[in-house]
């Protein structure tokens, strides 16, 4: 039963209805609730909300239409369920037996184990991926909204998780990279505060990410001491620990679990002989201008932090690999954190400019860096969620998915890459072409270019000339060959 309730104030008393049990909240409370949770010390948090909601559908709907575009969701999954059954990461995609600390120095992604134990499946992988890349957006927004206000704040922030080199990330599979971005961004996020322990705290773990990384970390030890202006001794020793541990990683850790006794990818930057090919001026002035232009329309060159960027486009433009040179894939990401916070960095020096033209370009530029973010998705990956087809699982996916099924739990596959994804959590699956002697129990393709059946079974028979194989089923452009013998 509805009721009255009275306060008194000035001798007179003011009405306050009542609803059951419980007082309703009054109209100036509830405002002050709502401000609360829409404020500026939540802000970021509800930023990343929205972003990890974004990147999961992105990548949980494409691995759903079976568009995976490379083997890495499951040389990773390989990885990660070795770790999660206490056993030595081995991913025989990358060869039978292959460790993956052989190839590239990963041992972080050991804390993906107790996820995948009690879910298993690529879609952990997937899922850990953009709560990484969400979570980085909280300490890009909380600086931007403490050093230039609310809504330019947060505009810097929007921009960031709509920037091209993490859609383009969240886009290409799973990669170890995705626990290096947080941590860059919050380690820098600490140089800016001056909280040194913070930041080598945080920039520290960036060894056990990948091998590249422990010079990063170097660098923003050097970052604190320039930002200090003393010698910090945390720094010195951060400086010291990431140039050490990159040197022994490279030269002792990945060579000793290396089949051959050695880093793989050096022949990356040296080659193999003959003349090595470099990148095109063109080709680097294109991509650093892809990297500064629309995201901090090069404001983070006034910035120190910039500096942080080095090692990365150091290692890609060195390489002879035209694949490290561009802007696609996930080789960006790293970079995401670094620009955003260079420019929240940069930004309050410049609004005070002595010059009136750069402080009129400062004062618009956090809703340009937006807009040029908002355009630029349109022909990203997010904007496929405009998409109605995105949301549609194609017929043929769900006939390969069926099909796929037969092959039993525990089986050896020899697999090409669609198939690789429905099948890593539960066979042992081994690239086409590279199971090193080993007669696979099946072996499961994608037809391409109008391929029938029988060519993939008579191309099966010529790598595996002492088995006998049949067609077991062919649907939605995946065949399946089944070992029935061996000669």
């Amino acid at each position: 039963m509805d009721t009255a309730a009275a306060t008194a104030t000035s001798g007179r008393t003011t009405p306050v209805p009542v609803t059951g049990s419980g007082y309703a909240p009054a109209p100036g409370r509830l405002r002050a609730r709502t401000a609360t949770l829409l404020g500026p010390r939540l802000l970021p948090y509800w930023t990343a909300a929205a972003f990890f909601v974004l990147f999961a559908a992105v990548s949980v709907l494409r691995f759903r239409s079976m568009a995976t575009s490379s083997w890495d969701l499951g040389i990773f999954e390989q990885a990660v369920r070795a770790y999660a059954h206490l056993r030595a990461p081995v991913a025989d995609l990358k060869g039978p037996g292959t460790n993956i600390l052989g190839d590239h120095f990963s041992p972080v992604l050991v804390l993906l184990a107790p996820l995948y134990r009690i879910f298993p499946g690529p879609q952990t992988l997937l899922f850990a991926q953009a709560f990484l890349f969400a979570l980085s957006a909280v300490p890009v927004t909380r600086t931007a909204v403490r050093f230039l206000g609310q809504g330019r704040g947060l505009a810097v922030g929007v921009a960031y998780g709509l920037s091209w080199g993490l859609q383009k990330a969240v886009d290409f599979d799973f990669h170890e990279i995705a626990f290096a971005v947080p941590l860059i961004a919050f380690a820098l996020e600490a140089v800016l505060r001056g909280r040194w322990t913070a930041a080598v705290c945080w920039a520290a773990p960036l060894v056990l990410v990948k091998e590249d990384l422990g010079v990063t970390a170097a660098v923003v030890g050097a970052l604190i001491l320039v930002r200090a202006r003393r010698a910090v001794p945390l720094a010195v020793g951060l400086v010291a620990f990431g140039l050490v541990a990159t040197a022994v990683t490279l030269g002792v850790i990945i060579p000793g679990f290396n089949g051959s006794g050695s880093y793989d990818y050096w022949n990356k930057l040296s080659g193999a002989g003959g003349p090595v090919p470099r990148i095109p001026a063109d080709t680097a002035v294109r991509t650093l201008l892809w990297l500064l232009l629309p995201t901090t329309g090069l404001l983070a060159l006034r910035s120190p932090l910039l500096l942080a960027a080095l090692p990365t486009l150091g290692w890609r433009f060195l390489s002879h690999e035209p694949h490290y040179w561009g802007i696609d894939w996930h080789y960006n990401a790293v970079l995401m954190p670094v620009l955003f916070l260079a420019l929240a960095d940069a930004l309050p020096r410049t609004l005070v400019s002595a010059r009136p033209w750069l402080r009129a370009y400062a004062h618009h530029l956090p809703a340009a860096v937006l807009a040029a973010a908002l355009a630029l998705t349109t022909t990203l990956p997010l904007a496929r969620l405009t998409e109605a087809g995105t949301y549609r699982k194609p017929p043929s996916v769900t006939a390969a998915e069926h099909l796929l099924e037969r092959i039993p739990d525990g089986a050896t596959v020899e697999a090409d890459i669609r198939p690789i994804s429905r099948l890593t959590d539960r066979t042992r699956v081994f690239w086409i072409g590279d199971t090193r002697g080993i007669d696979p129990d099946y072996i499961a393709v994608e037809l391409h270019d109008g391929r029938k059946p029988e060519q993939a079974l008579e191309d099966a028979r010529k790598r595996h000339p002492k088995a006998v194989y049949g067609i077991l089923g062919a649907a939605g452009d995946v065949t399946v060959i089944q070992r029935t013998g061996r000669l």
